[in-house]
């Protein structure tokens, strides 16, 4: 058995490397650029047209510059970081290479550079999103100032500074070129200009601004009149809400595809109305059914999964349960529980019959289930006669449920501190658990004036911690264990001690602390805000209180419990219960990688016990299982190795 402070370190350092490994890989070589790639792409499905007709060359400075950037692409893919989709990515690259080579038709061009450029940023998202509503109006000034001199005061590439450029100027009012573009391609142009052409980068400009310049050049093609007949559309036709479901979707959203569903004359409209007014994508989710971002995610996967494209389809489904049902599921969990977790379960399924390359129908089948749940929920959540007795017992609920796990771990350590008469310690417990609160609040402050946590960024932070606890729990609950047996404790508190709890220990036991509270505080803080409204505020205040009241009682009780237990009963009782919460901690851990997409899922037919950590799938079980059975091989060694006691001598 290894001493505790071997086994402690032995413990971090692998816990350490695992975490390391988890870490999503975020620094690129200087040539490996994902936005200046997907902005060739945009180039080349655009402009391939005034290159090449009918398989004959018929600009030559264009055809070159085509030839140039779909090799160069290649390159960039090349040296982008490994994914498992790159390889897939390099053999869509090489066709289009080969199709421009080869002088294909610009249809077919356009086609396999869009669709690389989709498969790009499902691999390599960009994260090229307005923070907020771009104001197109609002920066007709900024144009006359930054582009009216070679495009145009009417965006007709006209400007005084345009007869001196080759090539010349992109003119804006230009109908066809605009249905080929998107507000996301405009934007990055602004950002970082486009080499070998007059097109300067912008990137001095404010996001807002930039945003906005996009927004504002992409309307230039588009007149008053549509504008109006667009505005109508979308006022009076709910269903074409669900085709520009988001803002990032609008960014993202060519007129060309849009008329693949819709009437030409709409889809040109639409695109002239919310180009001129994005905020107006907003207002629409707004006053949707709380599920919508979540139904229309759903639907964006369905159609991803029929194209073939099953990463991508993934990801949308992931992204249907992270940012569409976690939002609600404070409220919709003190309201009707078991409907939250048939929602979580049917919405699992869906995802492990896309990793099993299931039937397009069967999946269609799964997602109607899910739409129906879907149903139900909004209906509970319209449902207002229970509000303040539901924000209590859901305001209650939280926060003893996320405390008691980590009051278990904190009261542990400082029972044990004290019955190894080591009080100089405890400043450090104290500083673990009190740092973790404080983070929490700027935690709540980052949350809810800053940024958007989003729900992946949630559940890998709860998972990787969980872990984390899990394994060091692990260790110390077989060291308790080790320590209870046959006067083994007698040894460890008389030989051992001073050399056990040394400074180093102490940090280590302040990491514990720090670690397994800021975990539970992360989660509450982010269901208190997502369940907050001002018409139940009170209800929620009052289950805060009653619910630190209840956690105050609890520790007060284990306290005065855990004097009156002999030592090595103490440790006894101890190495059994730490050696239980690793095991419902690694069943959490997992089961959050799983939900952020990290960790592949298996449904298997098993009940869901949050509390127990127990959920129904092969990987969380097998985890819980190997965690349950490396405390009991820990116990049975420790058991067999332990002195046997001295018999006294008969007279």
């Amino acid at each position: 058995m290894l001493p505790p402070i071997a086994l402690i370190r032995s413990s971090l350092i692998a816990l350490l490397i695992g975490w390391t490994a988890l870490l999503p890989v975020r620094a690129e070589p200087p040539s490996a650029n994902p936005r200046q790639t997907w902005q060739m792409l945009d180039y080349i499905a655009v402009d391939y047209a005034g290159a090449v007709q009918g398989g004959r060359i018929v600009a030559p400075g264009e055809y070159a510059e085509m030839q140039e950037f779909a090799g160069t692409v290649r390159t960039q893919l090349a040296g982008l970081p490994a994914t498992p989709q790159q390889p897939a990515l390099l053999a869509q690259a090489d066709r289009l290479m080969a199709a421009v080579a080869d002088k294909a038709e610009p249809t077919e061009v356009a086609t396999l550079a869009r669709r690389l450029a989709d498969a790009l940023l499902a691999s390599y998202p960009i994260g090229a999103v307005p923070a907020s509503p771009p104001e197109p109006s609002g920066v007709a000034a900024l144009y006359a100032q930054q582009c009216a001199a070679c495009h145009g005061p009417s965006g007709h590439g006209d400007g005084p500074a345009a007869a001196g450029l080759d090539p010349p100027p992109i003119a804006f009012t230009d109908a066809a070129r605009a249905a080929q573009r998107t507000p996301l391609a405009l934007y990055e142009v602004i950002s970082q200009g486009v080499p070998g052409t007059g097109m300067a980068s912008f990137a001095g400009l404010s996001e807002a601004d930039r945003w906005a310049l996009a927004f504002y050049v992409g309307s230039l093609a588009y007149s008053p009149q549509a504008r109006a007949d667009g505005e109508a559309l979308w006022r009076q036709n709910a269903d074409v809400h669900g085709r520009i479901p988001t803002l990032e979707a609008l960014t993202r959203t060519r007129e060309a595809d849009l008329a693949a569903t819709l009437p030409a004359e709409q889809a040109h409209a639409i695109v002239a109305y919310l180009r001129s007014r994005p905020q107006a994508v907003n207002e629409a989710v707004a006053g949707a059914g709380p599920l919508a971002l979540a139904r229309q995610r759903l639907a964006d996967s369905q159609r991803a999964y029929a194209a073939g494209d099953t990463a991508h389809a993934t990801t949308l489904a992931l992204s249907a349960y992270l940012d569409g049902v976690e939002p609600i599921e404070p409220t919709l969990a003190t309201r009707n529980a078991a409907l939250l977790r048939e929602i979580e379960t049917a919405m699992a399924r869906y995802r492990t019959q896309l990793g099993r390359h299931t039937a397009p129908a069967d999946i269609a089948v799964q997602a109607t289930q899910i739409n129906a749940l879907f149903d139900r929920a909004e209906a509970v959540l319209r449902d207002s006669h229970t509000d303040t007795t539901t924000a209590f017992l859901g305001s209650f609920t939280i926060l003893v449920r996320e405390g008691l796990e980590a009051l278990l771990i904190v009261i542990g350590m400082i029972a044990f501190l004290r019955k190894a008469e080591r009080r100089e310690v405890l400043p450090y417990v104290h500083a673990g658990w009190a740092g973790a609160l404080l983070a929490g609040a700027a935690t709540w402050a980052v949350a809810t004036y800053l940024v958007d946590i989003s729900g992946a960024n949630r559940e890998v932070t709860e998972g990787v911690s969980a872990l984390f606890a899990a394994a060091v729990l692990l260790s110390v609950g077989i060291w308790m264990h080790q320590k209870s047996l046959a006067g083994r404790w007698q040894q460890y508190l008389h030989a051992k001690l001073s050399a056990a709890l040394t400074r180093r220990s102490a940090i280590f036991l302040f990491v514990l602390a720090f670690v397994a509270v800021y975990r539970e505080v992360f989660e509450t803080i982010l269901f208190y805000i997502a369940m907050w409204s001002e018409q139940a505020s009170g209800a929620i205040l009052a289950g805060l209180a009653a619910g630190s009241v209840v956690l105050a009682a609890v520790a007060y009780w284990m306290l005065r419990v855990s004097k009156r237990l002999p030592i090595g009963r103490f440790f006894s009782i101890s190495s059994i219960l730490i050696a239980v919460l690793a095991v419902i901690l690694v069943g959490k851990g997992v089961a959050a990688l799983q939900e952020a997409g990290w960790v592949p899922q298996a449904l298997v037919h098993a009940p869901r016990i949050e509390w127990l950590g127990l959920y129904p799938s092969w990987q969380s079980l097998l985890a819980q299982v190997s965690v349950a059975i490396a405390a009991v091989i820990g116990f049975v060694i420790n058991t067999r190795s332990a002195p046997v006691p001295a018999r006294a001598s008969k007279p």
